[in-house]
């Protein structure tokens, strides 16, 4: 079978004839392979048609960079993008979206999911996620029984077991299609200090030899501490495997590691790369140029030594990856979500650690986050093997858990479902008491304790004691919904907060600046060492402070602790300052000021769908139109 003049690979015609006959599809193949040519055949297929089709991204940095591939390759006017924040083309033959989007669609029963063929889940192993895992579960028990799937990830041990509980609940065949051979084959090898280049076999043998001066002794001791190694060492050794992904598990280390590394002035300069960044920043508003990271950045990319992270603003995200799509880039410094699904691979891929801070603890990777990075090694075509190295410190060396998880992706994939007031509360709008049991079975934490002899009625003790609480506090009136919970089963973060701010009388007295601050709060997510170094104390701010304290339930969150400090975002945002003036407020890197403010501006989108009040849901439009006119200055979408 030949699709877009290539030749189809067996797994891939498996595939499309699964889909011919109407079937949900799990493939499970390696990065690069070509599992994407499976979801092109959907989209342009159901275009032809005349239905929908929707693709959903774990991350919006995928989202964006998806829409931007599809309206390239299928015209603007087939493509439209939703991700909470911005909305593009709505009645697009194709929506983009992140999972969390489809799954509030499925969870309050949008009519449009109707008009849908297909829903695709790319890195459908997000479900593995502690924090957000539910919403991929949940998107595959509310989705719609016409609706068909099609599931892609690089490597899913179990996804047998995952294909039958899938095909369990909707009743619908459901086909698993492995491709295990990568096109470009991976050399895994390890940095030491004292080895250099070396395998974990030389590691653990040397680290396992007393030293010297201890052999006549009585005592067998371990050698004296050997220091960790340097990654502007690695990075020498392998000067002639560039390009080089070198993922780090720090921001802050991305970027002093590639200022390191510049010191050193291992490549020549390029004439090219200092044209192409004087064009782009030039085409910038001029503040950008003046700022730190844009600083650093034009002084080391001439070189070909970059980094990368969540915290760039977009146009600096945009000449970095620009500029190693050219190749360019001789060593890009990344965070791992660099890794997800932004298909520019390279010849190496080097880890600073194999250990990382996952919000909750220190520990080391799991086989599939070390796979889904070291992916990214060998481009094909060009790359006869793609290397992979991994530096390793001698105080933390688990030989055999760094073996393990080296070896092979063998982390199956787990329920990480639970259930949120936003589910509990469209449960009972929605269904009576049997058919919510019955969904309450139907997750996958359910199908898997079934199968080892397990409880199930886990979900059902939650659920009780989540309606009970609900009930007291006003959102539920026996087997119905009151008004307070109808404006809430259309929030979907944070519900109750924003019940009680603007589905009570909270709200009635507070000023449009007062809103700003009070949604600010509940979104801010504080990160260690973040400094305000201007705040805007006032009448409205400590009128705010004394209502939340007055509220039972509001009273109970610290965050709204951070109300003063918060005033050096808004205010200068609301009076219509410069994004740039707030930038200067706070050592918060620009990017995430301006995650930031996109959330702000998805709440009160959701508050505006929620309320039947006309007036507050024009305040809520006049605020967003702010926010937006202050991030448009640096804006890409």
């Amino acid at each position: 079978m030949d699709y877009k003049g290539l030749k189809l690979d067996s797994f891939q015609e498996d595939a499309i004839r699964a889909i011919e006959a109407n079937k949900s599809v799990v493939v499970s193949a390696p990065t690069g392979s070509g599992k994407t040519l499976i979801a092109d055949y959907i989209i342009d297929r159901d275009i032809k048609k005349g239905v929908k089709v929707i693709y959903t991204a774990p991350i919006k940095a995928l989202s964006n960079q998806k829409y931007k591939d599809f309206c390239r390759d299928y015209g603007k006017d087939n493509i439209g993008l939703l991700t909470g924040d911005v909305v593009k083309n709505p009645g697009a033959s194709v929506l983009i979206m992140t999972t969390e989007i489809y799954r509030n669609m499925c969870v309050s029963r949008d009519p449009l999911i109707d008009e849908v063929s297909y829903v695709i889940f790319d890195e459908i192993h997000y479900i593995n996620d502690p924090e957000r895992g539910y919403v991929w579960e949940e998107s595959i028990i509310f989705s719609k029984p016409h609706v068909r799937m099609l599931c892609l990830s690089a490597t899913i041990p179990n996804a047998r077991e995952f294909a039958s509980w899938i095909q369990d609940i909707k009743g619908h065949d459901v086909v698993v299609v492995r491709h295990s051979k990568r096109p470009v084959p991976l050399k895994v090898g390890f940095y030491d200090y004292e080895l250099g280049l070396t395998t974990l076999d030389e590691i653990k043998s040397v680290a396992d030899i007393p030293d010297i001066k201890y052999l006549k002794g009585k005592k067998r001791r371990r050698r004296p501490f050997v220091p960790s190694p340097v990654h502007t060492d690695l990075v020498q050794e392998i000067a002639d495997k560039t390009p080089c992904m070198f993922f780090t598990f720090s921001r802050a280390g991305t970027q002093r590691n590639a200022v390191e590394l510049s010191k050193l002035k291992l490549f020549p300069q390029s004439s090219e790369v200092v044209s192409y960044v004087r064009e782009k920043l030039g085409k910038a508003p001029s503040d950008i140029s003046r700022l730190e990271s844009a600083k650093v950045l034009r002084s080391i990319l001439p070189q070909g030594i970059a980094f990368h992270h969540a915290g760039l603003l977009p146009v600096l995200k945009d000449i970095v990856e620009e500029l190693f799509s050219r190749g360019l880039i001789r060593v890009l410094y990344t965070t791992e979500t660099f890794a997800v699904g932004i298909n520019m691979p390279a010849k190496t891929v080097c880890f600073e650690s194999l250990r990382k801070f996952d919000g909750r603890e220190f520990r080391l990777l799991n086989s599939k986050e070390f796979f889904q990075i070291a992916g990214r090694a060998g481009r094909r075509g060009i790359d006869k093997e793609g290397f992979v190295v991994a530096m390793i410190a001698r105080r933390d060396f688990e030989y055999d858990k760094i073996k393990r998880l080296t070896s092979s992706d063998t982390a199956p994939i787990r329920s990480q479902f639970r259930l949120s007031v936003n589910t509990v509360l469209n449960l009972i709008k929605q269904y009576d008491d049997n058919e919510i049991r019955n969904i309450l079975t139907q997750s996958f934490f359910a199908y898997q304790s079934k199968k080892r002899g397990g409880k199930e009625d886990r979900m059902q003790f939650t659920f009780d004691k989540i309606k009970k609480r609900l009930v007291k506090l006003g959102y539920v009136d026996g087997k119905a919904l009151t008004p307070k919970g109808e404006f809430t089963s259309r929030i979907y973060a944070d519900e109750l907060l924003f019940g009680e701010a603007f589905a009570t009388d909270f709200y009635e007295s507070l000023t449009e600046y007062q809103m700003f601050l009070l949604i600010s709060a509940i979104c801010y997510e504080g990160r260690e060492r973040t400094m305000f170094y201007k705040v805007y104390p006032s009448k409205e701010v400590s009128h705010l402070k004394a209502l939340v304290r007055k509220n039972p339930v509001m009273r109970r969150y610290k965050r709204f602790e951070n109300l003063d400090v918060l005033t050096g975002l808004v205010r200068p945002c609301y009076d219509g300052k410069s994004i740039f003036d707030v930038f200067d407020n706070t050592n918060l890197l620009e990017g995430d000021v301006m995650r930031f403010f996109r959330q702000v501006v998805d709440r009160m989108g959701q508050v505006r769908t929620a309320t039947q009040d006309r007036q507050l849901a024009e305040r809520m439009a006049g605020l967003q139109d702010r926010i937006l006119g202050c991030l448009s200055q640096v804006e890409e979408i």
